[in-house]
C-alpha cells in the first residue's frame, strides 16, 4: 500500500490536470479545484455559462481518501478516474467504487470498502 501522501499527490495532480484541459477547452467556464488536505475531500467542479447562455454548473470529479484507500465518490470523466490512477500504480485493491452500491462493489474487480 503506497502512502497517504503518494495518494493525495496522485489525486490532485489528476484533477488538476483535468481542470486545466477543461479551461482550455471552454474559457467561459471555470474548472474549480476543490482540495481538503486536512480531511482528504477532493473536488473539481464547474462554474460558468455556456455560449447559448446556459448555466453551467457541477461536480465532475468527488473524490476521498478514507482507511487507506482511494473511494470514488463521483466519477463524470469519459475514461475514469480509476484507471488513470491505476497507471499511475495504484492497486485495484486500495480503490473503491464509492458510487457503486455496497451489494453491487463485490462484483468489480476493485476493493468493496
Amino acid at each position: 500500500m503506497a502512502t497517504l501522501e503518494t495518494y493525495r499527490n496522485y489525486i490532485q495532480q489528476l484533477i488538476s490536470e483535468r481542470a486545466q484541459r477543461s479551461m482550455k477547452a471552454n474559457p467561459n467556464v471555470e474548472a474549480q479545484t476543490i482540495f481538503d488536505v486536512e480531511r482528504n475531500h477532493y473536488q473539481l467542479v464547474y462554474v460558468g455559462w455556456k455560449p447559448n447562455g446556459i448555466r453551467d454548473y457541477g461536480c465532475l470529479l468527488h473524490v476521498d481518501i478514507k482507511d487507506g484507500k482511494i473511494w470514488i465518490q463521483y466519477d463524470g470523466t469519459e475514461d475514469g478516474i480509476a484507471n488513470e490512477l491505476m497507471a499511475l500504480g495504484v492497486a485495484k485493491h486500495d480503490i473503491v467504487l464509492g458510487f457503486q452500491p455496497p451489494s453491487v462493489r463485490k462484483f468489480t474487480e476493485f476493493a468493496v470498502s
